[in-house]
């Protein structure tokens, strides 16, 4: 096993304290293969390491109040987008954080694969829409491309739940969403139409709403809501999720960070849903949306004013 050269130093020095020892430095120097010089440097610099852990321990306490903002965890990325939206701004590069979460044990949440099922299983209809997306999710622009899909909520105490939501696929922008103890199609028609009223203003006939073929989205009800609201509608490829894939790593996403495990009402879960879109639309930074949320990244994009100084940082602060 390779032990580092501070830590026989370390050793070395704590053994030289003891009012029993017998060996000098000479000789414990040798049995741990390392110099004296290097041992006599480490004494030197002491109060230097001690003024760097001071430092990092500081540090490190930023980073955990970053981490926990709102609740809800956040890898190095996350951490340094909050730093930026922070009156003032802390200013910290990506290496450092990540050098002092790994000192200090605090973990990264990393993405699981979702587990879930897709909720509606396609069923064969002659209402199936072709792909117009084609995956084009951003190169049209915002309000051009809304991806809708649904999935369960469940945490074995509270009545499973169904969430409808429907995102833009150029700014991530969660538009319109519904939870429901039932899925029955009222509640994704009703998330239509609440997307029609928050947001009708924004869209245009071009405007693309893009879902897979379930059950849901190739009923009457629903192609005929579309086709009243002016929209165009567009299918994604059977049993294909990359077709929708913002939409499914918008739930991952979701399922990963909020937390129902208390939760024994359909009314406590729709709390913490709530709270937590909230969060994602406005303070929840994606590094690929410039380090803004979703609802600063649409009005960058509009205004074409963006609202951050970022730093160039060299090496660490």
């Amino acid at each position: 096993m390779n032990v580092a050269a501070s830590a026989k130093y370390a050793i070395i020095h704590e053994m030289t304290q003891r009012d029993n020892n017998l060996l000098n430095i000479t000789w414990l120097c040798a049995a741990a293969s390392v110099s004296r010089s290097g041992y006599y440097h480490y004494l030197e610099t002491e109060d230097l390491r001690r003024q760097r852990e001071e430092q990092d321990q500081k540090d490190f306490m930023v980073i955990l109040e970053a981490y926990k903002f709102r609740g809800y965890n956040k890898g190095a990325r996350g951490i340094y987008m909050r730093f930026l939206h922070m009156d003032p701004p802390v200013h910290m590069n990506i290496k450092k954080i990540r050098r002092l979460m790994k000192k200090y044990g605090l973990l990264c949440p990393i993405r699981k694969a979702n587990p879930y099922r897709r909720m509606a299983k396609a069923l064969k209809t002659s209402n199936v829409a072709p792909n117009l997306l084609n995956r084009e999710f951003e190169t049209r622009g915002p309000r051009a491309v809304l991806l809708t899909d649904i999935t369960y909520i469940i945490n074995g105490k509270a009545p499973r739940c169904y969430m409808s939501t429907i995102i833009d696929g150029c700014t991530k922008e969660l538009l319109a969403w519904e939870l429901s103890e039932s899925l029955e199609i009222d509640f994704v028609l009703k998330t239509v139409n609440k997307l029609i009223r928050n947001h009708g203003i924004s869209l245009t006939t071009e405007t693309l709403i893009n879902s897979d073929q379930g059950v849901h989205y190739t009923s009457i009800k629903f192609i005929q809501l579309i086709k009243n609201s002016n929209l165009r509608q567009s299918m994604s490829r059977k049993a294909n999720c990359w077709d929708n894939a913002p939409q499914e790593s918008f739930y991952g996403h979701m399922k990963d960070e909020i937390d129902i495990s208390q939760c024994s009402t359909f009314k406590e879960i729709y709390q913490v849903i709530s709270d937590w879109t909230e969060y994602y639309n406005n303070e929840r930074y994606q590094w690929d949306l410039t380090r803004l949320a979703p609802s600063e990244y649409y009005k960058y994009i509009v205004s074409e004013e963006y609202p951050l100084k970022i730093p160039k940082a060299k090496g660490e602060n």
